[in-house]
Parts: structure tokens; C-alpha cells; sequence
């Protein structure tokens, strides 16, 4: 094995382990906001937290982005492994954040489970297993971007192709939005789209595997 490839397996391990704990630290915070204002379990309609505690929220949701940001820069030297960095750590911890809760709270229990995913700039409200399945495929994907690094441009993909990413991008986000309304008004969300959230994902992912065998 040579140096470089020594390299890029050190880097995604610590970058791993940074995740893992993120993830771990995050949980640990939700799981005292779910002990506060839902001490028999989470479950919607949900509860409308004060105008401080919510900014609060907001602040450390936006915060965690800045750590992500920050460990990106920090931990590589080119556009395209930055970008390849975040997007990994991103997946890992979202995806281990629902691993911790499991651990902590037993939940959730199906993978139909709903959840709040994000409050910026109005909360996201999604089954867990859509933002999942979003941050596998940002695992896999970086993980092949730093591994063959040859078959991507600098910026990864071509000025095109991140607008299909982005359009693919805005179909996801659209059907986290899609029940915001509802949950606001104190419903409970009933009906995911999830035909238009597995366009989405098809559409991203066919993006970068066309990118990935060269077809471009």
C-alpha cells in the first residue's frame, strides 16, 4: 500500500471517529430536549418550544455545520477532497446520531418512524429513514471520489451535472417540506412523498455514476 492510499484511509478513520462522536454528542442533547417536553416518548403533534429555547436550537444546528465546515478545511488541501470530507462526515454522523438514539431511547422503532430533521429555515419533517438512506449514499460517495480521484474534476462534477445534483437536491428537500405546514398547524404528518423523494435520490445517484464510469 502506498503512502497516498495510507493517507486516505487514516483521514476517513479520523474523520470516522470525529463523526461518531459528533453524532453521539447530538443525541445526547436531543434526548434531554425529548425528556423535557415529551416524557413519555416522542410523538407528534409537536410541541411548540419557547421563542429562546428555539433560537438556541437554531444556534447549535448551525453551529455543527460550522464544525463540519471547519474539520473539512482543516483535514485536506483540495476543493474536491473538502467537499468529498464534508459530505462524508455529514453522513456519518446523521446516520449515527439515529444509531445513539436507538441505543438511548429505543427509538425509532420502523423505519416509518417521523421525525424533526432540521428547523432551518422552518422545520424538516421526513421518516428518519429518508435522511438515511441520503447519508449512505453520501458515504459511499465520497469514499469513491478520494479513491479515484481521477474520474472527477476539480470541483467533482462538471457546471451541468451540479445543477442536476441541485435539482435532485431540491426534490429531496421538497418532500422534507412537504408536511411542515401541517405539523405547524399541530397535525400530525400523514402522507410522505416518497415517489418524489426516490426521483430525487435517482436522479442524484445516476448523476454520479454516469460521472463515476466516465460516461461523460
Amino acid at each position: 500500500m502506498d503512502g497516498s492510499k495510507r493517507h486516505q484511509i487514516v483521514l476517513f478513520l479520523i474523520c470516522f471517529v470525529f463523526a461518531f462522536s459528533m453524532a453521539y454528542l447530538e443525541s445526547a442533547v436531543v434526548v434531554y430536549l425529548r425528556k423535557i417536553y415529551y416524557p413519555h416518548g416522542f410523538a407528534f403533534p409537536m410541541k411548540i418550544i419557547s421563542d429562546k429555547i428555539a433560537l438556541i436550537e437554531i444556534g447549535r444546528e448551525l453551529a455543527t455545520i460550522l464544525m463540519l465546515v471547519s474539520v473539512s478545511i482543516l483535514s485536506t488541501k483540495t476543493i474536491k477532497e473538502r467537499i468529498a470530507v464534508f459530505f462524508f462526515i455529514f453522513g456519518v454522523w446523521d446516520l449515527f446520531y439515529y444509531f445513539w438514539l436507538e441505543v438511548f431511547l429505543g427509538w425509532p422503532h420502523g423505519f416509518a418512524d417521523w421525525d424533526i430533521l432540521f428547523l432551518i429555515p422552518a422545520p424538516w419533517i421526513a421518516p428518519w429513514s429518508a435522511p438515511a438512506i441520503v447519508a449512505l449514499f453520501f458515504i459511499i460517495a465520497s469514499v469513491l471520489v478520494v479513491l479515484f480521484p481521477e474520474r472527477f474534476g476539480r470541483k467533482i462534477f462538471s457546471r451541468t451535472e451540479w445543477l442536476f445534483e441541485i435539482l435532485a437536491a431540491m426534490l429531496i428537500l421538497y418532500t422534507f417540506f412537504s408536511e411542515t405546514g401541517s405539523v405547524l398547524s399541530g397535525k400530525v404528518p400523514q402522507n410522505y412523498p416518497w415517489g418524489i423523494f426516490v426521483i430525487g435520490v435517482l436522479l442524484g445517484t445516476g448523476v454520479f455514476i454516469r460521472r463515476l464510469l466516465g460516461k461523460v
